[in-house]
Formats: C-alpha cells, sequence, structure tokens
C-alpha cells in the first residue's frame, strides 16, 4: 500500500514555514537581529607621545603684555587618525597672518623658555620665503610625532613662525649642553627635509641675555 501523503494545512502558528526553517527566515529584509555582533570599530594608530597643538595669535599680541602669554592650547591628539583629522581641518602656515606663531609640543610642555622642560634647552631654526613653508612643517610633524629622530627624546616640540619677508621653523629640545644630541638632531633635520643650506642652534638662556641676535652654539 502506497504511503499516506499528508495533505494538511500548515499550523497557523508556523505560517507554512518548513520545519527546517529558522527565526532569522522570518525577518524582513534589512531587518537586524537584537543579538547581532556589533560592528568592529576601525582599528587606530596610537603615537608613542601626546602632542599639543598651540597659536599664538598676532591679533592677541602687544608690547606691554609679558612674552608667550597670548599661546593658547588648540588641541590634543594621541593618534595617528587624530593627527591628520586636525592637520587637514587647519589653517597651514602659508595661510596665517603675519606675526602668527603655531607649535607642536609634547603634552604638558608648554611651548615656552619658562617651561621646566625647555629652561635649559635651545632651538633649531630654518628659514624660507613666505608661503614656502607648508611641505617642510608637515615633514617635521611627521618626523617629530612619528619618532624618526635617534634622540627624539630630548625634543619638546617644534614652531613654525609667520613674519613679514620669511617664515621659519624652529625645533625647541631639551638640554643644550647635550652636543651630540642636538649635532644628531640637527643633521637628521636636515636630511628629512632635504634642506642644504647651513642651520644654527641657538641657546634659550644666550637668545634672553643677548641685546643683539645670540650666536649659534652649535652649526650643521
Amino acid at each position: 500500500m502506497a504511503d499516506e501523503i499528508d495533505t494538511r494545512p500548515a499550523s497557523a502558528g508556523s505560517r507554512g514555514r518548513p520545519a527546517h526553517a529558522t527565526e532569522d527566515d522570518d525577518r524582513e529584509e534589512g531587518e537586524i537581529a537584537d543579538d547581532a555582533p556589533a560592528p568592529a570599530l576601525p582599528a587606530t594608530h596610537p603615537l608613542e607621545h601626546s602632542w599639543t597643538f598651540w597659536f599664538d595669535n598676532p591679533q592677541a599680541k602687544n608690547k606691554q603684555a609679558t612674552w608667550g602669554s597670548s599661546i593658547r592650547p588648540i588641541h590634543t591628539f594621541s593618534t595617528v587618525e587624530d593627527f591628520w583629522g586636525l592637520y587637514n581641518n587647519i589653517h597651514h602656515p602659508s595661510k596665517l597672518a603675519t606675526g602668527a606663531d603655531f607649535h607642536c609640543f609634547k603634552n604638558k610642555i608648554e611651548p615656552k623658555w619658562e617651561d621646566p622642560i625647555c629652561a635649559n634647552g635651545g632651538k633649531w631654526t630654518i628659514s624660507c620665503g613666505r608661503g614656502k613653508s607648508d611641505t617642510l612643517w608637515l615633514h617635521t610633524l611627521l618626523a617629530m610625532i612619528g619618532e624618526q629622530f635617534d634622540y627624539g627624546d630630548e625634543i619638546c616640540g617644534a614652531v613654525v613662525s609667520v613674519r613679514g619677508k620669511q617664515e621659519k621653523i624652529a625645533i625647541w629640545t631639551k638640554n643644550a649642553a647635550n652636543e651630540a644630541a642636538q649635532i644628531s638632531i640637527g643633521k637628521q633635520w636636515k636630511e628629512f627635509l632635504d634642506y642644504k643650506d647651513s642651520i644654527g642652534f641657538i641657546v634659550h638662556d644666550d637668545a634672553k641675555k643677548a641685546d643683539k641676535g645670540p650666536r649659534n652654539r652649535y652649526t650643521v
């Protein structure tokens, strides 16, 4: 005798769903299950140090004010992604007003001679024509926050200064008496920027005492 075939309609509770079907099959197209795993967050790339951008607004300066009193912190970043998100949305040096100073220093170090970490240091400086410092500034930042200097722990930060006829970029360091570290930083900086002219290192104490332009302590 042939096997009987069940021709009864499926029960209302199953809505005609095959016996092997799961709840996932009942969801509307595009519906997300409550227990679906959360999407993975994009990976970030931490920097070895956190860094702070500072801006010295030329409109806030006056001759009677104490030097450095108009410098203000802008933003602190600690990942590669944070840096690019900020850098791509701020004015580059060529767009800054004459008299402006834009700094990038390790977090908790203020770009002032009086800061305890900067007090015994000095700076290397390069110069270029107006509107020419954008690429040099970017490459300086990338070398600095990317820890490309052999004596990176000696570096406090960098500043780009926009003046009437030229723009200057300086790297500030901690210990001016450490000649080997200063010479290494100066030489590597020139290599990173492919900068051919000689550059000089001025000690902060010498700059404060000199009536005229202070002499370079080191030159590379």
